[in-house]
């Protein structure tokens, strides 16, 4: 199992972390929501939780909880800059399909819901 951070994603995320109290590293998973089934969620964490993978990318600990590691395993996470937007952007090989407006995907209907 793997996700890895291009140096452009690790750069953003020694900052976003640097900026709260207490942050060790980036948590990374999925949540149910909008119209295809899954979203991207990105944080700063504390802590590794129970159940957590901690992959470590250039130094940065990201941490995985078990129910979101199947849907994200392979991802690359970057950070890139359109005009005045910035954003972390995932290409995921696990990901079958996203709707229109790119704010949700779906994966395999074998892995876990």
């Amino acid at each position: 199992m793997s996700v890895s951070l291009t140096p452009a994603a690790v750069d953003r995320a020694r900052q976003y972390i640097a900026q709260q109290p207490g942050g060790t590293g980036l948590r990374f998973g999925v949540r149910k929501n909008g119209c295809s089934g899954f979203a991207y969620v990105i944080d700063v964490a504390a802590s590794a939780g129970q159940g957590d993978t901690v992959i470590e990318a250039d130094g940065v600990p990201v941490f995985i909880d078990a129910a979101s590691l199947p849907h994200v395993d392979g991802t690359e996470i970057d950070f890139v800059r359109r005009g005045l937007n910035q954003e972390f952007v995932f290409r995921n090989p696990q990901a079958t399909g996203e709707c229109g407006c790119g704010e949700s995907f779906t994966t395999r209907d074998d892995l876990p819901a």
